[in-house]
């Protein structure tokens, strides 16, 4: 089941955050230096944009989109627990957050994914259109046409 995350969910979200993403050995160093990396916007899940899935009353993970400028829609995070990793729970994430945002009129979904997460993003139907200099190194612009 994938519902919309509320508040009081904030700091166990930021908590699979930080176990998926340190159990990327790219990031694990970055992170370390840069702590503050793992935040989850209190506004972010107030407003509606994150969403979590459920696996027999448990969160295993969790997805949250931005607004753009341009009327399209960012994937602003996606994140799944560790042990599950590569069950599906991450394409359906994908797939929810296509819908909200084809919902709400947009026409593409935009990431800036880490290299390493370039075959998943490319299975679930994103495209490279370029690249981008993040704080934790270079990442890949990709979009989904909705």
């Amino acid at each position: 089941m994938i519902r919309p995350a509320i508040p009081a969910e904030r700091q166990a979200l930021e908590a699979l955050q930080l176990r998926a993403s340190m159990g990327n050995e790219g990031d694990r160093e970055a992170l370390l230096r840069h702590p503050d990396a793992i935040d989850l916007p209190v506004e972010q899940i107030i407003t509606g944009g994150v969403f979590v899935l459920e696996q027999d009353g448990a969160v295993v993970g969790f997805s949250s989109i931005l607004p753009r400028e341009d009327g399209d829609t960012e994937l602003d995070a996606l994140f799944v627990e560790p042990g599950i990793q590569r069950r599906g729970v991450g394409k359906r994430l994908v797939e929810h957050c296509a819908e909200i945002a084809r919902s709400k009129g947009s026409t593409t979904l935009h990431v800036i994914g880490n290299r390493h997460a370039e075959p998943f993003y490319l299975a679930c139907g994103f495209s490279i259109i370029g690249s981008f200099d993040t704080r934790f190194g270079p990442g890949l612009l990709m979009r989904l046409p909705l």
